[in-house]
């Protein structure tokens, strides 16, 4: 069912609201969460059908910002709020209102946001595009108690990297962090099978791919090597080499979807690595809520230590850190390491 109101109000909307439930039969409220999406009307679509994907394992209200520039100066001037109410089966798992600003309306968004949160639930921002350098300081952002960018889209993702690092408050997160979960997961069951020390690593993929830096600043930052960031033709990461005493581990992915992973003293195995839809990676996000302390960890590490000399050769200690650390696993941040020295050798970072 889906309702358009013109030059509205947030109480109309809450009004169509209940009246679009009691329509369907189905006037209790069972969601999770209030997601809140900012976009642009080009990308609009692609969110809110990733987000009603989502909300198949996650109940939600949905409110879709899209704010409207308007041309001439006199219809800037003019504020209005126009709003389309979905329930049922176009809106997914829960209920969808697509909120368009105009005028002087666009700087208050979150006036109107505000009323139509639902009450004692969670609030997750979703910018798909045009992601604020601090979401927490954004009006909008500070409603949420998780805020989910993703780098990937931004014109500069290595600079925007350095920007978030900086200004990085938990309950940030990065859906370029999202997409390497099952490469962090793969890896470390990798170390669990091995307990020679690792020397050095290397992390292979696109040039100004932000997902590749962060896993290399992952395993930099947890286990205390020097990583090289090397540059492939794609798609997206295509390979991992950790050094070991007994020999390489690898983990290759040349065509997106299927790869093979090579240990010392085992047998080469294909191991399923697709490359996920957004509508997967948020859902995993919405999975949970509270700070990502490793995110946050390898986030500050920092993209112009990759390629850095260690301040020691990596032990096993370390390396029994870096499996602690699986896909997702947040809890228990890392033991302090000693300071390391910035970057001077190795090799450059990918689009530096």
């Amino acid at each position: 069912m889906k309702i358009d109101l013109t030059d509205t109000t947030a109480s109309k909307i809450n009004n169509a609201l209940v009246h679009g439930r009691r329509a369907i039969g189905t006037p209790t409220i069972g969601m999770v969460l209030t997601l809140v999406i900012v976009t642009d009307e080009e990308h609009a679509y692609d969110a809110l059908k990733a987000a009603n994907e989502a909300s198949r394992e996650h109940p939600s209200r949905k409110l879709v910002v899209i704010k409207r520039v308007s041309r001439s100066p006199r219809e800037r001037a003019k504020a209005r709020l126009d709003a389309e109410v979905r329930v049922g089966t176009s809106a997914g798992a829960g209920e969808t209102v697509v909120l368009r600003l105009y005028g002087d309306v666009i700087d208050h968004a979150q006036s109107v946001v505000l009323p139509l949160l639902l009450p004692d639930a969670p609030v997750v921002v979703w910018w798909p595009v045009g992601s604020p350098v601090d979401p927490k300081q954004d009006p909008l952002g500070a409603l949420g108690q998780r805020r989910v960018t993703d780098t990937y889209a931004a014109e500069d993702p290595l600079a925007d990297l350095t920007a978030r690092a900086s200004r990085y408050t938990p309950g940030d997160t990065d859906l370029a962090w999202t997409r390497i979960t099952p490469w962090r997961s793969m890896l470390a069951a990798a170390l669990d099978q091995q307990h020679a020390p690792i020397v050095s690593a290397e992390v292979e993929g696109e040039s100004y791919n932000p997902s590749a830096e962060l896993l290399a600043m992952w395993l930099a930052d947890r286990l205390g090597v020097p990583v090289e960031r090397t540059v492939s033709d794609g798609p997206g990461l295509t390979a991992v080499r950790l050094e070991t005493k007994n020999g390489p581990i690898v983990l290759d992915r040349p065509n997106g979807s299927l790869a093979t992973l090579c240990m010392p003293g085992q047998p080469d195995r294909s191991v399923a690595l697709q490359r996920r839809d957004t509508s997967e990676l948020l859902a995993e996000e919405l999975r949970r809520l509270d700070p990502d302390v490793i995110y946050e960890s390898a986030l500050k590490y920092g993209t112009d230590r990759l390629g850095a000399p260690a301040p020691e050769a990596a032990d096993a200690p370390k390396a029994a850190e870096a499996k602690a650390a699986p896909a997702g696993a947040d809890a228990g941040a890392k033991p302090a390491a000693p300071a390391k020295k910035a970057a001077g050798g190795g090799k450059k970072a990918a689009g530096k």
